[in-house]
């Protein structure tokens, strides 16, 4: 049977006090409509309906890869009213599932139950027990216990506001039942909206089942209405992440100070201390020791690799047994062979620096190709841009540079070669030479110190 998922995502969200729209702002670094989409695919045979309104070209834009049937909802009033919209393009004979873009952390487990409880007579709804449930539209049951309607808090009477089961707006239901039922939605209420949730009691009448399912948590059916709760929420998928990875054995200092925006693999023995941002695709091999306040993002880190505090990897691959940082930058196109040295304050660009080799101090190399065994001292720099076009630095196995060196690409160093410190080098050095090229010292006698002017 098709499947219909409607996510309503035309709000404005004005609580958020920004100037986009809410189901863009980010969870765990993805917006969160389409945290909801890529929740949503995860059932079989289904067709997206997206309902947008405000900024509603944007929202699209964002999730122009599910290519989902786009509905337009200007001047929205209500979430019946949303739904209603996308009934001409609802398969007749299959169901239809509400989800709501600023809702981001609903679970597929939880979809997949729904689904497996559904059929041409039965209307599946996901509820909640909370502790308070004020805010929410209110679960009303007749005396044996069955579902009979759902009563929104400004129309609620004193006893239904002490129900504590709530409407988490999620729904699914069989299109045969529900397009008639949408037709004969009034807004006869305090908000003067379609309510989705008053096709409750015309299931209830028609003698349509009415079960219910439950989330695993609170979280997973919470709202986004304001940056207070999109932090609540960016938390919580946080602390949940980490701890699915602690289970799979990564040490974490504090997993309250971790972040992980994408997609995490480890190997053993990995350990995270505090602070530490994970951004795309990361893959860490085994005894890899990050320390504190790292970033790293699409990158692929070698057994055994030590990364010290402060340290940023972009677009890189580091080989096993290298150390980096603290306070190093590997910017895109980085590759480190077994054993390589980034130290402290050296920034490195599409460089491929070799087995050994090690670049300590205050340097900066792009464009370059590094042999095996080279030791660059503090202060060196590849010139590799012209103002117009990128020249390559290429450095022979075994070559020594010296502190505040400048290498003038395109320019070739040669194996086993020397750089003397304090040289500009703009052309080829050959095997095992000694080249430097500085001005000649001059040292003049008593020369006499500048005076302060009195103003």
């Amino acid at each position: 049977m098709n499947q219909d998922v409607v996510v309503l995502a035309a709000g404005k969200g004005s609580r958020m006090k920004s100037n986009k729209s809410k189901v863009l702002h980010n969870i765990a670094g993805v917006p969160m409509i389409r945290r909801v989409l890529d929740t949503a695919t995860t059932l079989a045979n289904v067709n997206l309906h997206l309902i947008v309104g405000h900024q509603g070209d944007t929202v699209a834009k964002a999730c122009q890869s599910f290519e989902a049937n786009l509905v337009w909802q200007n001047n929205p009033k209500g979430t019946g009213d949303a739904v209603k919209r996308a009934v001409d393009s609802l398969d007749p004979d299959g169901m239809t599932l509400t989800l709501y873009g600023d809702v981001p952390l609903i679970r597929s487990e939880t979809l997949q139950k729904m689904a497996s409880l559904a059929n041409d007579n039965t209307l599946v709804l996901l509820t909640v027990v909370l502790e308070s449930a004020q805010g929410y539209g209110r679960i009303v049951r007749n005396e044996a216990g069955k579902v009979t309607a759902i009563v929104e808090q400004k129309d609620a009477s004193e006893a239904e506001e002490k129900i504590k089961e709530a409407n988490t707006g999620i729904l699914l239901a069989p299109n045969q039942k529900l397009i008639p039922w949408l037709s004969q939605l009034k807004c006869n209420n305090a908000q003067g909206e379609y309510y989705l949730t008053d096709v409750i009691a015309m299931a209830a009448r028609d003698g349509v089942e009415i079960v219910t399912v439950h989330p695993s948590s609170e979280a997973e059916v919470s709202g986004v209405n304001d940056k207070i709760q999109l932090a609540q929420l960016e938390r919580e998928l946080q602390k949940n992440q980490a701890e699915i990875l602690m289970a799979e054995g990564l040490t974490l200092a504090d997993p309250a100070r971790f972040d992980l925006r994408g997609k995490l693999k480890i190997g053993m023995d990995c350990q995270v201390d505090v602070n530490c941002i994970f951004e795309g695709d990361v893959e860490l091999g085994d005894n890899v020791s990050i320390a504190a306040n790292c970033h790293l993002k699409n990158c692929v880190i070698g057994d055994n690799t030590v990364i010290s505090s402060n340290t940023l990897i972009e677009n890189s691959q580091v080989g096993d047994n290298c150390n980096l940082g603290p306070f190093a930058r590997l910017r895109p196109g980085s590759e480190l062979a077994e054993g390589a040295k980034i130290g402290n304050f050296v920034e490195t660009k599409k460089a491929i620096i070799g087995k050994g080799s090690k670049i300590s101090h205050l340097s900066y190399v792009g464009d370059t190709q590094m042999g095996e065994g080279v030791n660059v001292g503090a202060g060196t720099i590849t010139c590799n841009y012209d103002g117009v076009n990128k020249s390559l630095t290429q450095i022979g196995d075994g070559v020594f540079v010296g502190s505040n060196t400048s290498l003038v690409a395109p320019v070739e160093i040669g194996e086993g070669a020397t750089i003397a410190a304090g040289s500009t080098v703009t052309k080829t050095v050959n095997k095992d030479q000694l080249a430097f090229a500085r001005a000649r010292q001059t040292n003049k006698d008593n020369w006499p110190k500048p005076v302060k002017k009195k103003s």
